[in-house]
């Protein structure tokens, strides 16, 4: 080994030391154990594979589920002088050959892939004559059906194990409840149990549930008190916009993103944010993912997530940087209403995803029994008024078939034009001495793009129509022609969301979507939702504790500043003694009512002002009241 893994981390991440247990995931990993390691948002999971990866001997095949993502890791690992590449169904085919040709050939040191790629035999092939030194599986817990984010594609994983005995598995996930955790390493097939995990505990972070009527009100009271850069979490797009624009009539520095956005515009309000141009973004769950900002001090929730996982990643986004920060949750009555309605929509009847299946085929005009990796820009409302749907069931209609794997429907994400030469260096001769129109196009091309015959290289149609003198309606005809004939690749540049098909198109009734599974997901989901709401109205536990308890931390202590323990602090009791009156007054409560005077009777042990400060402070968070005749009820 020429490098240690210290010397790797500090020559091209810059560090002198790893985080807590990093080191320890990384040592397990390169002594060939199957590891799974549970890491909290901001925890450095990225580095537990790329470390290994540059330590050890072959190619590092990382599988994730999101584009967006693979793209930052891959340009971030460039950036640093490290070989990397992806391959994701939103590539053209060619640009997809051409990386598993270098990767074949050991130029790639790591390789992302996402899940629905490794059933294909290209991949099978690669993996059979490439030495694999490491497989990574990000987001884990999309492998379990108990997890909050399940794809079906994550299961193709261990199929993949006996094309490269020997070779360690590193999953690794932020959010795993204790069911999860078996379950990963089950559905991986991993030779023993093997789990690493750091407490998801932050100390530094102060977790707050407000009901709140008036959430623009106490939103500008949190910002004006809480200085420092934010994020604000809201549901859907227009309140971003709407949210962002009453900040800043209030003197409040903000800005709203959401994936409806083209990219360059994302782009430019992203690297505001970063930079501190911006203070506050707002935004929908689109932002946040893979964005390396320390000093975030504070996240707010307008709207109740859909489960405890969803949360918890997006409060922990604040504070990484160790110091104080706050997670907000802004909530009232209504917002519970919504949250289990919309909880309905996003599981549309399964007749309703056969349609949507059904017309989507008939839209892009693909025969039965064909369509498998061919791309179409998605123009969701316009397919949706053609055939009569609701565009949020159509939606939600779509991200059901692309978990099972059928499909898959990219964001609108910012993709340049890009040009590749296909034709051997031989037909290309031939071809420009039998065309001299076409000579000149072709001269000007690979004068003007380095690296346009061994790869795909982005391309603007204005610039080459200037350098060749055509008209850039002209210059496309020109461009599409030479590919009809197998001289160039050539995919325009488009910002819209991209539909795959991952499988050749089936007939609608012929979906294979089990009922008892569609009810198994439904049941998880609303199992989530009501910790999510359970977890908002709770007025008794520390917050911290009942993040904790979700994911299996069961031995933890109050964290003394979240919004129930300052109101517990304010009783001036300790909390054995809270805990020891309430152990006992719950039961007597529980079993009738009781007048103030019989619960003292019942705690003797402790003083009488104690026993009345504990009920006080029951009656003021709605867990006790009184009856028509004055006595308490739980």
């Amino acid at each position: 080994m020429s490098q240690s893994i210290q010397q790797i981390l500090t020559k091209h991440w810059g560090f002198s030391s790893f985080r807590p247990l990093q080191e320890d995931i990384i040592n397990s990993v390169m002594k060939g154990n199957d590891t799974l390691a549970l890491l909290p948002t901001g925890g450095g999971k990225s580095l537990c594979y790329q470390v290994p990866a540059l330590a050890m001997e072959g190619m590092c095949l990382v599988v994730s589920p999101l584009i967006a993502l693979m793209k930052d890791q891959v340009d971030g690992l460039k950036n640093k002088g490290i070989a990397a590449a992806a391959v994701h169904s939103g590539m053209h085919p060619d640009e997809q050959e051409r990386v598993l040709s270098n990767a074949r050939f050991g130029a790639i040191k790591l390789l992302y892939i996402s899940p629905e790629r490794l059933a294909t035999e290209r991949i099978r092939e690669l993996l059979r004559k490439t030495r694999i030194s490491l497989l990574a599986i990000d987001e884990a817990h999309c492998v379990s059906q108990w997890g909050y984010d399940f794809r079906p594609p994550y299961l193709k994983i261990a199929d993949i194990r006996p094309f490269i005995p020997g070779v360690p598995l590193l999953a690794l996930t932020a959010t795993a409840t204790p069911k999860v955790v078996k379950d990963i390493q089950e559905k991986l097939q991993f030779r023993r149990e093997n789990v690493i995990r750091v407490s998801f505990e932050r100390k530094n972070l102060t977790y707050l549930v407000l009901k709140e009527e008036d959430k623009p009100g106490r939103l500008l009271k949190i910002l004006n008190k809480v200085k420092g850069s934010g994020i604000i979490y809201v549901r859907n797009r227009r309140e971003t916009k709407l949210i962002a624009e009453f900040l800043k009539k209030n003197n409040i520095g903000a800005d709203y993103y959401h994936a409806g956005l083209i990219q360059k515009v994302r782009d430019e309000k992203q690297n505001a944010w970063i930079s501190e141009k911006t203070r506050i973004m707002v935004s929908t769950n689109a932002f946040g993912m893979g964005i390396d900002k320390h000093n975030v001090r504070v996240v707010i929730h307008m709207d109740l997530p859909d489960c405890i996982e969803a949360y918890f990643q997006e409060a922990g986004r604040a504070g990484r940087d160790e110091k104080q920060a706050y997670a907000v949750l802004l909530f009232e009555n209504a917002d519970i209403i919504e949250a289990r309605k919309n909880l309905t929509r996003n599981f549309p009847e399964l007749s309703m995803i056969r349609s949507v299946y059904q017309a989507l085929g008939n839209y892009f005009q693909i025969p039965v029994g064909s369509g498998s990796d061919e791309r179409f820009d998605m123009d969701l409302s316009a397919f949706a008024s053609e055939y009569k749907f609701r565009p949020v069931i159509a939606y939600n209609a779509m991200k059901f078939l692309e978990k099972e794997g059928y499909v898959m429907l990219s964001d609108a994400m910012h993709r340049p034009s890009r040009i590749y030469v296909k034709a051997d260096k031989e037909t290309l001769y031939r071809f420009q001495v039998e065309n001299e129109f076409y000579d000149l196009l072709l001269k000007t091309i690979l004068r003007s793009y380095t690296g346009v015959m061994t790869e795909f290289v982005g391309f603007s149609e204005a610039e080459l129509a200037r350098r060749t003198g055509l008209a850039a309606e002209d210059l496309v005809k020109h461009l599409k022609r030479l590919e009809k004939l197998k001289i160039i690749d050539y995919t325009p540049a488009s910002d819209k969301p991209q539909l795959v098909y991952l499988d050749d198109r089936l007939d609608g009734k012929d979906i294979s979507i089990s009922p008892v599974y569609y009810q198994d997901r439904l049941h998880e989901a609303t199992r989530r939702l009501e910790s999510m709401i359970s977890y908002a109205e709770s007025g008794k536990k520390c917050r911290s504790q009942v993040l904790l308890e979700y994911f299996g931390e069961k031995s933890t202590k109050r964290c003394g500043r979240c919004d129930i323990c300052l109101e517990r602090n304010k009783l001036d009791l300790n909390e054995m003694e809270f805990d020891g009156i309430l152990k006992i007054i719950k039961p007597v409560l529980k079993s009738g009512p009781a007048d103030a005077e019989q619960l003292v009777n019942a705690a003797s042990d402790f003083h009488e002002d104690k026993v009345i400060l504990v009920l006080r402070f029951l009656i003021d968070n709605g867990k006790v009241k009184k009856d028509s005749d004055g006595k308490y009820v739980w």
